[in-house]
């Protein structure tokens, strides 16, 4: 079997570490890879080896530095079926969701491309006699990133902002899912990526402590649940750290009386089940009108009755399994205690099988009938296990989303423009779907939630991402040498010609 190496200074090196984890494809149970635990002196090698790298690439000009955004964006394109391949073997995702993440993932390099643009500065000239100010952005060092399971693509490509910005890197990759990472990494390197720019460690979360408080590393962009997010970012800015931590969700969907349920119900199977409902912008929990229960939840089970569990590599399969056993184990734990609490199961999927597949980490969607305040309806379960619940109308609704814990996204499903816009206004969450049932905004916006499903301040993506990865630099000049003496304006001129 592969043992995975880490890649440190632009040389792939095998670890010393005498632990190690078994990469595993969730639809077979197989064992994919070997993935080593890497030791601390591995962890400051890799940090080492971005110190090392960050003078020169910092001097590197910036079009050069998108100019190789745009190779490596050719580069990415030409190999998609074979990253799609990967994802699919170490995720679970079925083909068209994998290629639909690695589209996605490419539009971050796109943006990231465009750093001409986004690093300008500013400059004000004469604020006063003689003077002039500006700022402009400079990079601050070796960014980490410590990306989760469930977009091995898209979200370690975080680093092509911290690199077009001109810093160096160190990515954590999942140790579920760190084949796609390690690959991308490779493809890097042939589009011309300097060595020690990028650098990629392997491990569990002894490498994510070290990260966070290593000396030599400036911030740290973080994906994961909100416990651990919590963690991370109090860990990390208790060191002086800059750190986005992004967790958790427990996304509403709202079935009003005006929404087009015949149009909406594919966009709301598709939210509450694809990609496994392995995803923070999943809905987590149907908030249906009283008045139209009864007629949507026929429906809507008739469309999810439609969803086929299987292989993932088969066009026919609809919904993959789950990342680990431990998960399925985990969700069927959560669905036994509704169960026991007084709960209805509309749909269970706990005793769900693939033939040929029995060594797969299977689950059926499930669909649980849940009073709001209990621990199923309101504890996030980051795998297709959602919840429904009656509401009387839109003040009910609102004051479930915002009793919360988390704030990642909100969607109604309304004809109504007055009730769309009134959901949007009340609603405290960092995204807004209307009819749009994943309301994930394309790479050239910011993303992130409020409440704990997001600490910091700086977003994910986009401009928030060059922001976060740089400082402003402020410059107030002045040169006597060449200052030019005018004549004060007469106090008895009226601005009049």
């Amino acid at each position: 079997m592969r043992t995975l190496q880490n890649l440190i200074g632009g040389h792939w090196t095998t670890s010393t570490a005498g632990e190690s984890s078994a990469v595993r494809n969730p639809a077979t149970g197989e064992a994919l890879a070997d993935h080593p635990w890497s030791t601390a002196d591995e962890i400051d090698a890799a940090v080492a080896a971005a110190v090392a790298a960050f003078p020169a690439w910092r001097r590197t000009p910036v079009p050069t530095r998108a100019a190789f955004m745009f190779r490596y964006r050719h580069v990415l394109t030409a190999h998609a079926d074979e990253l799609a391949a990967l994802i699919t073997a170490e995720n679970g995702k079925t083909t068209e969701e994998a290629k639909g993440e690695l589209l996605r993932a490419i539009q971050y390099v796109e943006h990231a491309a465009a750093a001409p643009e986004t690093m300008k500065g500013s400059v004000t000239e004469n604020i006063g006699t003689g003077v002039d100010i500006e700022y402009i952005r400079e990079p601050l060092g070796v960014f980490a990133i410590v990306a989760p399971f469930n977009f091995p693509a898209m979200i370690p490509l975080y680093f092509t902002w911290a690199v077009a910005t001109g810093n160096t890197v160190v990515i954590k990759p999942s140790e579920l899912c760190p084949l796609t990472t390690i690959r991308m990494a490779e493809l890097a390197a042939e589009a011309g990526l300097p060595a020690g720019v990028l650098n990629v460690v392997l491990g569990d979360k002894r490498v994510v402590e070290r990260l966070a408080t290593h000396p030599d590393v400036a911030g740290l962009s973080f994906v994961g649940s909100s416990h651990i997010a919590e963690l991370v970012y109090r860990m990390a800015t208790g060191a002086g750290k800059r750190c986005q931590a992004q967790g958790g969700a427990k996304n509403h969907l709202l079935v009003t009386d005006s929404a087009s349920i015949d149009a909406c119900l594919a966009n709301i199977v598709s939210s509450m089940y694809g990609n496994a409902s392995q995803r923070c912008f999943a809905g987590s929990n149907l908030l249906v009108y009283d008045s139209v229960y009864d007629r949507f939840v026929d429906a809507f089970l008739a469309a999810v009755d439609e969803l086929r569990l299987g292989d993932p590599l088969d066009p026919a399969t609809t919904l993959g399994p789950v990342i680990s056993a431990a998960a399925r184990d985990r969700f069927v734990a959560a669905v036994d205690a509704a169960e026991s609490g007084g709960a209805t199961l509309i749909r269970d999927g706990r005793r769900a099988t693939v033939d040929g597949f029995e060594g797969g980490f299977w689950l059926g969607p499930t669909l649980v009938e849940a009073p709001t305040d209990s621990a199923i309806f309101r504890d996030e379960l980051f795998g297709p296990v959602r919840c429904i619940a009656r509401v009387a109308g839109l003040d009910e609704a609102v004051e479930i989303v915002n009793a919360s814990d988390f704030g990642h996204s909100a969607v109604v499903y309304t004809e109504s423009g007055g009730v769309a816009r009134e959901f949007r206004q009340r609603c405290d969450v960092g995204q807004i779907g209307v009819n749009v049932g994943t309301p994930a905004p394309i790479a050239f916006y910011a993303v992130g939630g409020r409440r704990a499903s997001f600490y910091g301040d700086l977003r994910g993506r986009a401009n928030d991402a060059v922001d976060f990865y740089t400082d402003k630099k402020v410059i107030v000049s002045t040169w006597h040498g060449d200052l030019v003496q005018h004549k004060p304006i007469d106090p008895a001129f009226t601005g009049t010609i």
